[in-house]
């Protein structure tokens, strides 16, 4: 592996977007073993560019012949220029980016619509399996998701940084205190209570969020490392678990962390002189590839949730309560522990209905309260990555933490009594909903939507 050529993703089409067992592109076995491949594809992102010799293009195609919808796809190595067999580079393999996207963010990137085949001249090398295609591509599909949730975090943190700074230094308005002497000084717009609310806003999920994806690095990590088969399940199980909140709870979370950055600016905030508007087109992305955040709730309901007869998301829940005990031994954690309990709790509840209706009650009330189980899921680990920082700060503050660690570490028990306070209450509300059952998403007629 020498890092020389690029690779790509090439699932997508016009007509085959979540929906990939629509797909129409093709593959001809060819006499040498190769396969003649042609099709359209779309999304494409670094599909064309000169930066590399060559470009490595994963094609999910259908083998002539071979069955309907996903069980019919394969996966083809199609490489942009081909390659002899001494490894130097051939003639042009057919491969053409036939437009470049005019996208909302990510502009350093280009996202391309590719023609395979269109002269006849495309080849590709069947990747594994004949219609194991999808099996192969979710190896790496799975890595893709965990890395478009951390590409959400690489936008909300900075844009944290940026409005904590901003906020430090903007003079606006008298201290609320004092708004009535108009002799009182300007102030650095960070000591206005609702620019405070933001910015702890912002804190909370990035804080939080970082903590999971170290904690999905330290299973993932432990796998590597173990030498016993079922502590490698078990981590592997909540890893599995854990993917599509890391993606689609993550992401969103993220996007509102945007936001608020843009918000702290003010009017500032929305010119491209300043930086936060482009961490908010460039995060905006997050949500829809790799899957869009509803696929990602689906997985979790659809796949995750009885995945293995329960037993990742019951392995979960006991590192939570590892967690919730080991806090209740460190004084200034304690009652943190206490007030995320029963969110712990009233999730397990959740989670048992939201199986049982998708089985034997009305699977689709059960996926329209999809997304909102994917959020309360995503809360309640927030909670505990929160809760599991908190216990670190107050051992290190009782044990008498250096003088310059110490703001950090009040920080950390700051963050988890605010989502205890603020947070937690909501999450617990999208809880009773979702528990009422409500059908009426899928029950509404579809003109009574309006819109005519």
């Amino acid at each position: 592996f020498t890092g020389e050529w690029t690779g790509t993703m090439l699932l997508t089409e016009p007509e085959a977007g979540s929906d990939v067992g629509a797909l129409t592109t093709t593959a001809t076995p060819n006499p040498d073993g190769t396969y003649s491949i042609t099709g359209n594809k779309i999304f494409i992102s670094g599909g064309e560019h000169d930066l590399t010799p060559n470009i490595i293009h994963p094609v999910l195609a259908r083998i002539e012949g071979a069955p309907a919808g996903t069980a019919g796809i394969s996966l083809f190595v199609v490489p942009k220029i081909r390659v002899n067999d001494d490894g130097s580079l051939g003639e042009p393999n057919d491969v053409v980016c036939t437009g470049i996207e005019e996208k909302m963010g990510i502009h350093g990137n280009a996202t391309c619509s590719i023609a395979l085949g269109a002269k006849g001249g495309c080849r590709g090398t069947l990747l594994g399996e004949a219609n194991k295609g999808m099996r192969a591509m979710f190896m790496m599909m799975n890595d893709a998701r965990l890395m478009v949730g951390n590409q959400g975090l690489s936008c909300a943190s900075p844009s944290y940084l940026y409005a904590l700074n901003y906020a430090r230094t903007r003079l606006q308005g008298r201290h609320l205190l004092k708004m009535m002497d108009k002799s009182a000084p300007a102030v650095p717009i960070i000591q206005h209570p609702d620019v405070r609310r933001m910015l702890m806003l912002m804190k909370v999920y990035v804080e939080g969020i970082r903590s999971l994806f170290y904690y999905l690095a330290h299973c993932s990590d432990s796998i590597a490392t173990s030498t016993d088969a079922g502590e490698k399940a078990r981590l592997q199980g909540i890893i599995d678990f854990l993917i599509p909140i890391a993606k689609g709870y993550v992401t969103e979370r993220c996007f509102d962390v945007c936001s608020l950055g843009v918000q702290v600016y003010g009017g500032y905030g929305y010119i491209r002189e300043y930086p936060v508007e482009q961490l908010l087109r460039d995060c905006r992305i997050t949500a829809i590839y790799e899957g869009t955040n509803g696929i990602q709730a689906m997985d979790l309901l659809g796949r995750k949730l009885g995945q293995n007869q329960g037993r990742p998301i019951m392995d979960l829940f006991e590192a939570f309560r590892t967690t919730l005990a080991e806090a209740r031994d460190v004084d200034r954690a304690a009652p943190l522990a206490e007030a995320l309990e029963p969110a712990v709790i009233r999730l397990e509840e959740v989670a048992r209905h939201m199986g049982t209706t998708a089985l034997y009650g009305d699977l689709l009330t059960a996926a329209a309260h999809a997304h909102p189980f994917m959020e309360v899921c995503g809360d309640v680990v927030l909670g505990w990555q929160l809760l599991w920082r908190a216990k670190v700060a107050a051992e290190a503050l009782a044990a008498g933490a250096k003088e310059k660690d110490i703001a950090f570490y009040e920080g950390q028990i700051r963050s988890a009594q605010f989502f205890n306070a603020v947070l937690l209450p909501v999450a617990l509300g999208r809880m009773d909903a979702i528990l009422s059952g409500c059908p009426i998403a899928v029950e509404m007629p579809e003109d009574a939507f309006g819109g005519k």
